[in-house]
């Protein structure tokens, strides 16, 4: 048999040693690393498709905070915001399925499907359902100085003097605020302009601004307006009053007992990330929520701690698509 030559050998030395490299690094990310409990081993991401400032960072922050804490690896909130929350949801639906990047969406992406016919990604079959982050109902705030009234009563005889004079201002087209409004005229048989922002955060800045009236916004992102004084609660969206926030009535007393919406922000994983690593994450945040730090936070947030995990968790998000398809159809919601 003839031997190979010099470089035939150092070709098959090189294409075995890629070989071999290329075996290393897939064990890298083998279910028996994840087993060992060798996740995180490095930065984990967290996609948020909204601005900085808004209802999904209030708890993303302080839950990435306690994560970090946890596991002693960095976890990064990356804010990808645009287009009622879907251009983040587009981004972290092609992330490499590694255990690394995750999402953290909310009620917004089950509306989406109906607002938005032309989405990108689907959210119940790129995603893999993880957990729920918190639920907290919307709350009707409007601002003192341009809205002087003192109860929902006293709102609803304003607008139905002044049909469509008065503006609402909202995370954007599609989102929770956006639907809440259009449910809320429907119930109410009234009408107020919407007008959409980039997300909860610019949106409550010109709120308190006076470049909007009012908004019906998650009680998480308004909570510390709320407290300072900056904008005034009439109602939360609820049949009984948000833990934190005893002295703001709910819906049912504040005469509008159908009006019943909350804004929930879940976690998911793009499609295909090992088993393994959800299982991991989900370790985590249950030991998160087990904290006396996350438990005031999310009190003080208006909202109880979450328990809805894996597939339970994506059988209340499609329940959750339904609903809100139903009431785009009522309500005749169009982008603006």
């Amino acid at each position: 048999m003839t031997s190979s030559s010099p470089s035939r050998r150092r070709l098959l030395g090189a294409t075995t040693l890629a070989a071999l490299g290329a075996g290393a690094l897939g064990a890298a990310f083998t279910p028996s690393a994840f087993a060992q409990g060798a996740w995180p081993s490095r930065p984990v991401t967290i996609v948020v498709p909204f601005p900085a400032g808004g209802g999904t960072d209030a708890f993303a922050r302080p839950l990435t905070a306690v994560l970090t804490k946890q596991t002693g690896k960095q976890f990064i909130i990356d804010n990808k915001g645009g287009a009622g929350g879907t251009v983040g949801a587009t981004l972290a639906s092609k992330a490499a399925p590694d255990g690394y990047t995750f999402f953290m969406g909310a009620v917004h992406h089950a509306i989406a499907p109906a607002m938005y016919p032309k989405l990108e990604y689907k959210l119940e079959e790129d995603f893999v359902p993880v957990g729920l982050i918190s639920s907290v109902p919307q709350v009707i705030v409007i601002n003192p100085g341009k809205v002087q009234v003192t109860d929902v009563k006293g709102l609803l005889d304003l607008l139905k003097k002044n049909p469509g004079k008065l503006n609402y201002g909202s995370a954007g087209n599609g989102t929770s605020h956006h639907l809440a409004g259009e449910l809320f005229k429907l119930q109410t048989q009234t009408f107020i302009t919407h007008i959409p922002y980039r997300g909860a955060g610019p949106a409550l800045q010109d709120l308190m601004a006076g470049q909007v009236d009012l908004m019906f916004d998650g009680l998480g992102s308004s909570a510390a307006h709320i407290r300072g004084g900056r904008i005034k609660a009439l109602a939360v969206a609820s049949a009984k009053r948000a833990p934190g926030f005893p002295d703001i009535p709910s819906a049912v007393e504040a005469g509008i007992p159908q009006y019943q919406v909350s804004t929930w922000y879940g976690l998911w994983a793009p499609k295909g990330t090992p088993k393994e690593a959800v299982a991991a994450m989900q370790a985590e945040l249950r030991k998160a929520f087990a904290t006396e730090e996350l438990k005031t936070i999310w009190t003080g947030l208006g909202t109880e701690m979450p328990n809805l995990y894996g597939d339970a968790f994506g059988k209340y998000v499609h329940g959750e698509v339904v609903r809100w398809a139903d009431v785009v159809k009522r309500s005749g919601a169009k982008l603006d």
